[in-house]
């Protein structure tokens, strides 16, 4: 860099300091180059510290780059570069060598061993520190200077600053109250690119039966959810859910909340919970036999404990249609039917999604096809680069949309950096 240039000049102005913006700008200040972070916020990271309710889940213990990029769908091998220069081995190792240690727990989640989220932002923090990052807090952007076909100064309220190259890591619309209102996509198509429309992923699921509200709070692990239109299965899963005072939520509903949100725009959508997927009907139903077998004379209402959660036992007791008191020698085979009917099949009607505010991600954003997968730079401004959750990339809980973040943020930062 020239002497002669003021000092709000840069080589890489890096905008937004979420996961991807302070990896991007961590990555191109070690690489030598004069970074700027612009963050709306007072803080840094302030999505980030909610991730997995504060524990973090910052990655997924997959280090095939294929089959993790299977998880993002049609999109995933966008990622294939990103992943291959800083997929979730180089990640952990990144977060060990600097004092926090990984660990795999449930469904190859991996969390900080010791500690949180706040971890794992002093890392990032000390990583901008250790490259000599400037940050501007409390700092909006409210445009861009364009010349030549190249961005020249990003406009401040206060203030232009002028780079040789711009990484747009602005996030999507999920989670607004952090911060990540969607000004990312207005700027991006001011600036030429095409935005494909975003929606809510990972997003809690309303539902209109009444009787979820008795079951607010109840969790459930080890169950099948299934998702059907006209008579058809649209998706399945497997794993831990939650029921709210609005419906459903947790992680094998957030997963297939995108779905939902997409084929009710066609028409309903029903859910079919299985609370006993190890057990086809027979087993169950012999089960139950066996289990009443032993207490006869003894009423409905006391024989359903080792079937269900407590609280879950008045809910399927009067689904049934069983009078609560009537005992176990009485009940019909249409009755018991039923009863496994209920434990195998119980339904859901989902009627929309929370929405944004309750949103974990975003689903679209800038167009793939406009950005160049080996290097994240735009394809149509040769000095701009995007990262993180503004890309039009979104998978399923598990660590996984944080590790696009920290290899997309990499990637940028490096591409801008050797760029520069």
């Amino acid at each position: 860099m020239t002497k002669d240039r003021p000092l709000s000049h840069f080589d890489i102005v890096v905008i937004g300091g979420g996961p991807a913006g302070m990896m991007a700008a961590g990555r191109a200040a070690e690489l030598g180059a004069k970074v700027v972070l612009i963050e709306k916020n007072e803080t840094l990271g302030k999505k980030l510290l909610i991730s997995g309710k504060g524990r973090c889940n910052f990655t997924h213990n997959e280090f095939d780059i294929r089959k993790f990029a299977e998880k993002f769908g049609r999109n995933g091998r966008f990622l294939y570069s990103a992943l291959a220069l800083f997929g979730a081995r180089e990640v952990i190792n990144f977060f060990e060598s600097r004092g926090v240690k990984g660990k795999a727990e449930q469904g190859d989640r991996i969390f900080p061993e010791k500690g949180n989220a706040q971890d794992i932002l002093n890392v990032l923090v000390k990583y901008l520190a250790e490259g000599k990052v400037n940050i501007l807090f409390n700092s909006e952007v409210t445009g861009f200077k364009q010349e030549k076909g190249k961005i020249s100064q990003v406009l401040l309220r206060d203030r232009q600053i002028s780079a040789d190259k711009f990484i747009i890591c602005a996030g999507g619309k999920a989670y607004p109250q952090t911060g990540s209102t969607g000004n990312g996509y207005q700027w991006a198509e001011q600036l030429g690119q095409t935005v494909i429309a975003p929606v809510p992923a990972l997003n809690p699921v309303k539902t209109s039966e009444d009787w979820v509200k008795e079951l607010q709070g109840l969790s459930l692990k080890n169950v099948s959810l299934k998702l059907f239109q006209n008579g058809k299965k649209q998706d399945e899963r497997f794993g831990e859910m939650l029921f709210t005072h609005f419906g459903v939520s947790g992680p094998i509903v957030m997963d297939m909340s995108k779905n939902i949100g997409a084929l009710l725009k066609n028409g309903p959508v029903k859910l079919i919970l299985d609370l006993k997927p190890a057990l086809d009907f027979k087993k169950v139903d012999k089960r139950i036999q066996r289990d009443w077998g032993k207490f006869r004379g003894r009423m409905f209402k006391n024989l359903l404990k080792g079937l269900l959660p407590l609280s879950m036992i008045p809910v399927i007791i009067k689904l049934s249609g069983i009078e609560p008191e009537k005992q176990v020698d009485h009940i019909t085979r249409d009755e018991r039917n039923k009863l496994v009917h209920l434990l195998k099949e119980l339904e859901l009607t989902p009627t929309g999604l929370l929405g944004f505010k309750w949103s974990v991600i975003t689903s679209g954003g800038i167009a793939l096809k406009e950005v160049n997968p080996n290097t994240m730079g735009s394809k149509r401004i040769e000095n701009l680069y995007f990262a993180g959750e503004i890309l039009d990339l979104d998978g399923p809980s598990g660590g996984y949309n944080l590790q696009e973040c920290w290899s997309t943020g990499y990637l940028a930062g490096e591409s801008a950096a050797k760029r520069h």
